[in-house]
């Protein structure tokens, strides 16, 4: 039975951008839902809501990339002191199955990196109900080729590029860095002239296969993917960063929950980037519920893994 419009429109709100385009936007998962969900179990936490950092300063809702009339938005924040090496960049890609979630909820970590000597960008990027694989890869791609091509109005170092993801964003964030330099990931959005390869990735509870042992994907991983694995099959392995893994994989962190099936794929990625003698990190937060890096008293502790391995890595500290 068709769904009437008016449940449709109460079920999935639209968002209207400024060129009166209306996105369909899935709201089931937000910071407060997360939050509400996870104090059943872990009593003790707080949603982390640091003030922003001194020293940092702020553009909001600029356009990476406009496709049709559909704008695609970040918020960046840099380092107001001058630097003459420039400062390493950072891509921030939210969660949320990845059908639900925003930018906002990569701003508060987006902020405490920053001011550790980071240009940060917070990305909006287009979810299933929009837009379902592989059109978030070439969102992602766009923005990374546009922050290097803004370099000079943030202090960019366009030679240290990294991308950060949550859950979802997590796992783009693995294929993005995998993806380095295959052009059938690319997509054709925005400035062109610019690369999109990554120098480090920050993979936070992001699975690495789809098809996997310890993966329990299903609904949300289907639809993002355009139908089950038996009915996708190719798909679900070409989506997942760990087909990938060459001698261009980047180093990686994993900062991982206590939850086993958000780590599928992750031994088997560190093997194949060991035999490659490619750095990678791991730290498995013990006893946290899967969206930890939102609350205290994980936060912070994410920020300085973080902070630390990417000073490591692209800082050579």
């Amino acid at each position: 039975m068709p769904v009437k419009p008016l449940l449709f429109l109460l079920l999935f709100p639209f968002i209207a951008s400024a060129q009166n385009t209306y996105i369909p936007s899935d709201t089931s998962f937000t910071v407060y839902s997360a939050f509400a969900k996870a104090k059943k179990l872990y009593p003790f936490i707080q949603i982390a809501q640091p003030q922003m950092p001194k020293g940092v300063l702020a553009k909001y809702d600029v356009v990476y990339a406009t496709i049709g009339n559909r704008p695609l938005h970040a918020d960046v924040f840099y380092p107001a002191a001058k630097n003459k090496k420039g400062y390493p960049g950072i891509v921030l890609i939210f969660g949320g199955g990845w059908r639900s979630g925003n930018k906002s909820q990569s701003a508060p970590m987006a902020q405490q990196i920053a001011a550790r000597g980071y240009v940060t960008m917070a990305i909006e990027y287009r979810l299933t109900l929009e837009a379902p694989y592989p059109v978030a890869v070439y969102d992602i791609k766009a923005a990374i080729r546009w922050l290097r091509a803004q370099a000079a109005a943030y202090q960019l170092d366009t030679t240290k590029i990294a991308t950060h993801g949550v859950s979802a964003g997590g796992q783009l964030a693995a294929l993005i860095g995998t993806t380095n330099g295959l052009s059938a990931f690319e997509g054709n959005e925005g400035d062109l002239q610019h690369s999109s390869a990554v120098q480090a990735i920050v993979d936070i509870d992001g699975i690495l296969a789809f098809k996997h042992p310890q993966s329990q994907e299903s609904a949300a991983a289907a639809q993002w993917l355009g139908g089950t694995y038996e009915q996708q099959p190719q798909t679900w392995i070409v989506a997942s960063a760990l087909t990938h893994v060459n001698q261009y994989t980047p180093p990686a962190l994993f900062i991982n929950s206590s939850q086993p099936r958000f780590h599928a794929g992750r031994d088997d990625m560190i093997r194949k980037m060991d035999s490659l003698h490619i750095y990678s990190e791991v730290h498995t937060i013990p006893n946290t519920p899967h969206p930890f890096w939102l609350f205290h008293p994980w936060f912070e502790p994410v920020v300085e893994y973080t902070v630390q391995f990417l000073d490591k890595v692209l800082k050579g500290k």
